[in-house]
């Protein structure tokens, strides 16, 4: 099959593509109407999740992807760049120079999906519901600086901040702020399987098989209201075993388009096509992997330890070896992208030193090798993730101060196993529910971590990302910001490894492609068009 690819422009805050589709029943080009999409992402339901797609719940892409398609939210991130604007709402604002009294107008004639009324106190139940909930998934940690909400008639609402909060908007924008309704979810009690009512541009059948689903059937809704063309009335979301699958379905036209995760191989096959019917979107990204460490645990508990695999990590050779032209080394949590990003790490550990790693270890009394076990999932992040965790393996051996273990875990044992504080490293990927460095920093540092980790470091919590919060101006922020990578790279309870770029492909009869994607990983599906191919 030709191929050519399409090299969208970089854009500051445009971020990763990430899963998709939505639609009727019919399913394939030649099936119907439906534009139909594959991933490698996995829905389950299990004993330790069973609630994946609950907006009380749902912290991850996959599942985040489909609530943007049927949840919809006060705030939304507008096509490219740029800061939120209203969704639900008519208006939004700060209404006090402080950043701390926040207030929206919902828009008129608001419905959820139903045909019932959307209104005040339905958005008030709908936050009020996440906070109570307080789920171990960490997602009601961005809702953390509301105090109270008040509702003033049908229409507004007035969340009053504890403290300012500058990107209060960006959070109003995700899916754990998605308004929904009494009438389908209890206040105090998280709604399981894979059911989701909302007022956004679609409705959702989920086909399942056993507590996996397989297929997200998205229709058009009817009483959708909001600021978003909605461009086919149908699109679905299938699951794929792995990349390989996903491009064979596309070949045999039984897809339309096709997202995460491709592996590094795919994605040289179909870039160095030419001519052709299936466009490749290579999209700038904000997506990055790093190492997590347990710090309460014996092996890694002495910053040393953790110190000494900082010096070691040999970024370049990873990325070269892995990830071609996919990736690029990161020396921070924050992305070289976003406004505020620091080299933390490079500052503070140069270029890989075997030599400096000893000294440290030396220095600490510790003696080596120091055995330990690095654990990754095996089916969240593509095929790819296992190359990198051996070379990992082997950049520490090779050392001779390390006595590496690697294991690979499925995604929906992996994420409760690493929430319990079962593993003392392992390994995640982070798309930002944001493009702005908060989100970068404090889901991980903050009060109530999403990790769950036991790493606490008082001058971050209490003053410096509250600090950097109350600056609307993000660039008067970066000397906070700064403060907080620079903290993170002395104490390493966290090291980041590279930063990704992500890529769509599509047939040529599918249009808005060059649209779908927007600064919060979310691929939109309402872009996506049937044309006529060339």
């Amino acid at each position: 099959m030709n191929r050519k690819t399409l090299v969208l422009p970089a854009v500051a805050g445009l971020l990763a593509p990430v899963l998709a589709a939505c639609g009727g029943s019919d399913s394939g080009s030649g099936g119907g109407d439906a534009i139909v999409v594959g991933t490698t992402d996995r829905f389950t339901a299990t004993k330790d999740a069973p609630a994946p797609l609950d907006p009380a719940y749902s912290y991850d892409v996959g599942t985040w992807n489909i609530l943007r398609q049927t949840v919809q939210t006060l705030m939304i991130m507008p096509k490219g760049e740029g800061e939120p604007v209203p969704e639900a709402a008519e208006s939004c604002a700060f209404t006090d120079s402080g950043n701390e009294r926040y207030a929206c107008k919902l828009r008129a004639d608001l419905k959820f999906a139903d045909g019932t009324p959307v209104t005040a106190n339905d958005v008030k139940f709908s936050i009020d519901r996440a906070l109570a909930i307080n789920a171990d998934s960490g997602v009601s940690s961005l809702l953390s600086t509301i105090d109270t909400v008040e509702t003033q008639g049908e229409r507004d609402v007035v969340f009053h901040l504890k403290t300012a909060d500058a990107t209060f908007p960006y959070k109003l924008s995700t899916p754990v702020a998605g308004i929904v309704s009494p009438d389908h979810y209890a206040k105090d009690k998280l709604r399981d399987g894979f059911e989701v009512d909302g007022s956004g541009p679609y409705t959702l059948k989920a086909e399942t098989d056993g507590s996996e689903m397989k297929r997200a059937v998205f229709t058009k809704n009817p009483n959708y209201k909001g600021t978003l063309t909605v461009n086919n009335d149908k699109a679905e979301l299938v699951s794929f075993a792995d990349a390989d699958a996903m491009d064979a379905a596309l070949e045999k036209k039984d897809i339309d388009v096709m997202s995460r995760t491709m592996t590094p191989e795919l994605v040289q096959k179909l870039s160095t096509g030419t001519g052709g019917d299936i466009d490749l979107i290579d999209v700038p990204g904000l997506e990055i992997r790093y190492l997590a460490f347990n710090t309460d645990a014996p092996t890694v508990k002495d910053k040393a330890v953790r110190q000494a695999i900082a010096q070691l990590v040999n970024r370049s050779e990873l990325v070269s070896k892995v990830y071609g032209s996919q990736a690029q080394p990161l020396y921070s949590l924050v992305p070289a992208a976003i406004t505020g990003h620091s080299n933390s790490f490079f500052n503070t550990y140069g270029d890989p030193s075997v030599a400096k790693a000893r000294a440290l270890l030396s220095r600490a009394g510790i003696s080596t090798p120091v055995k330990l076990t690095l654990h990754y999932t095996t089916d969240h992040y593509g095929a790819a993730t296992k190359k990198e965790f051996e070379l990992l393996q082997q950049q520490l051996d090779a050392s001779g101060l390390f006595d590496a273990d690697i294991q690979g875990h499925a995604w929906d044992t992996f994420v409760p196993a690493e929430r319990k504080g079962a593993y003392d490293v392992w390994g995640m990927g982070w798309f930002p529910d944001f493009p702005d460095a908060d989100n970068f920093l404090a889901p991980f540092l903050d009060k109530g971590n999403f990790l769950k980790s036991p790493y606490a470091n008082s001058r971050i919590i209490n003053h410096l990302i509250p600090q950097s919060r109350r600056e609307a101006d993000r660039l008067a922020a970066a000397t906070s910001l700064t403060d907080i990578q620079d903290i993170v790279a002395e104490d390493v309870p966290i090291l980041p490894l590279w930063q990704g770029k992500q890529y769509v492909a599509a047939r040529e009869d599918i249009t808005g492609t060059a649209y779908a994607l927007n600064s919060t990983s979310t691929l939109q599906l309402w872009e996506l068009g049937r044309g006529v191919s060339g």
